[in-house]
């Protein structure tokens, strides 16, 4: 079943980013990924997306730096933006929502819950 809303997974390993898109696309969401963060900016500064799930450390640009260039894109102002990351303590945690992310998720994920943590985000 179609929910009509489309996530974006930026996420530089390619068996995170497999598995995430297709846990949300299993969910009934339409799912856009991308490997590195100038692609992912390049398709989002013309796109829409509903929810984008962001891996913190990208061999092209640092998370935070990412954040920071969707935030300039006006038609995204509302989306929200959760950092994906192996640095899970609460210090990390609180630094990354201090950038300005609306929500945080520790890797290894948990594949029960993580469309539905996702979905928390919507409520």
């Amino acid at each position: 079943m179609k929910k009509n809303k489309t996530f974006c997974v930026i996420e530089d390993n390619s068996l995170n980013r497999k598995l995430f898109s297709m846990l949300i696309k299993r969910s009934g969401y339409d799912i856009v990924d991308f490997g590195n963060a100038n692609d992912a900016l390049q398709w989002l500064k013309d796109n829409y997306v509903d929810l984008i799930i962001l891996d913190i450390l990208l061999p092209d640009m640092n998370g935070s730096e990412v954040l920071s260039n969707i935030r300039q894109f006006s038609h995204l102002q509302n989306t929200k933006v959760i950092a994906i990351t192996g640095f899970s303590s609460n210090y990390d945690k609180e630094k990354f929502l201090s950038m300005g992310f609306d929500g945080f998720l520790a890797k290894p994920i948990n594949t029960a819950t993580f469309v539905a943590d996702l979905e928390q985000f919507f409520k």
